[in-house]
């Protein structure tokens, strides 16, 4: 195994052992907190154009298997890990060609991140192919993360039927949508046809309800999927997750922000502003909706206040900014995808 690197534009270097594909990777560095989910995370759209450190100790203790994949290859530009946790861990990544370091000291890393927040870097895997000086002036070439439309290098580009049979029928706008949002979707009873990110309004509306999927980058300068979801509302029920619940709140007359270092892991306390009652729940997004004393922010960040919740009755439409569908997390959370299939149906 090779020494290998990572370099953040404030010119800090980590140094590590290639345990994956040859090469380099540029992306944003960030980390997550989950001590799951490593393949689901890997294979997030979500994570497009980011390279992803894991806070845990140690990863891929438990094997690899494909079941658990959420789309059908890895969106992280590389994996960033403490300690290797197995072999076959190893192997997957290499097989799919991303760059993978371990023995990084992810705790420095972590904490750099949080005072300084999300940065571009590269991570590379032979660290005597690419020099640090060489590495730090390319890093610092590439784009930031603000302004950033990703969604449509990680959507379908035609219309497909996931699941045939059901009581209800949904349309999934897939802006990175994952596996497992269609799995529990399908589980409460519905029919789900996936659109691309840029769908007629007026055919998706034909559906009994209509759900706006996660997927990466900034949700401000999409526009065209933002107009999308305001030609929607009213029309049908809409339902928001992740990227859905910014465009939604974006069409609904609110703003979006880049976060420092994002919301990324399994144990993200959420205040449900109309019981009192804490959620835990899984997250992954670099960008927010801001804070709002609206009626209608019916879910506010623990963390720092942010919006991760919307209840629109006036035009049929609600929103989560965490992830119901909990793949990985935990169960809180669990509930809201069933409960508005069960008022999709009660409404047709």
């Amino acid at each position: 195994m090779t020494s290998g690197y990572l370099l953040l534009e404030d010119g800090t270097v980590l140094h590590g052992r290639s345990v994956g594909a040859p090469g380099h990777a540029f992306g944003e560095a960030v980390f997550t907190t989950g001590m799951t989910g490593y393949q689901e995370t890997a294979t997030d759209p979500s994570y497009a154009e980011q390279l992803v450190a894991f806070t845990a100790a140690m990863v891929g203790n438990y094997g690899v298997d494909d079941s658990r994949l959420e789309s059908e290859r890895p969106h992280a530009r590389a994996v960033l890990m403490r300690r290797l946790g197995g072999r076959a861990w190893a192997d997957w990544l290499a097989g799919h060609g991303l760059v993978a370091l371990d023995d990084v000291d992810t705790r420095a890393l972590t904490l750099r991140l949080r005072e300084s927040g999300a940065m571009r870097a590269v991570a590379v895997a032979d660290e005597t192919e690419l020099p640090v000086d060489e590495a730090l002036a390319a890093v610092r070439a590439q784009p930031l993360m603000e302004g950033q439309a990703l969604v449509e290098q990680v959507s379908t580009n035609a219309p497909y039927v996931a699941s045939e049979r059901g009581r209800v029928s949904v349309a999934l706008v897939d802006y990175g949508a994952k596996r497992s949002i269609v799995r529990r979707l399908a589980a409460a009873g519905a029919a789900v046809t996936v659109y691309p990110h840029v769908a007629d309004p007026e055919e998706l509306a034909r559906h009994d309800g209509v759900l706006l999927s996660n997927g990466p980058g900034d949700p401000e300068p999409l526009t065209r999927e933002t107009e999308v979801v305001r030609g929607l509302l009213g029309q049908v029920p809409v339902l928001g997750i992740c990227l859905g619940h910014q465009l939604l709140g974006l069409a609904t007359g609110h703003e979006t922000y880049k976060l420092p270092f994002g919301h990324r892991g399994a144990n993200h306390p959420v205040l449900e502003r109309r019981t009192g009652r804490v959620l835990v729940t899984s997250q992954n997004h670099g960008f927010a909706v801001a804070p709002s004393d609206g009626d209608e922010a019916t879910h506010v960040s623990l963390y720092d206040g942010t919006v991760e919740g919307f209840d629109l009755p006036d035009v049929r439409a609600r929103s989560v900014q965490f992830h119901p569908e909990a793949g990985p997390g935990p169960h809180d959370a669990w509930p809201i995808l069933e409960a508005w299939v069960d008022e999709v149906a009660d409404a047709r």
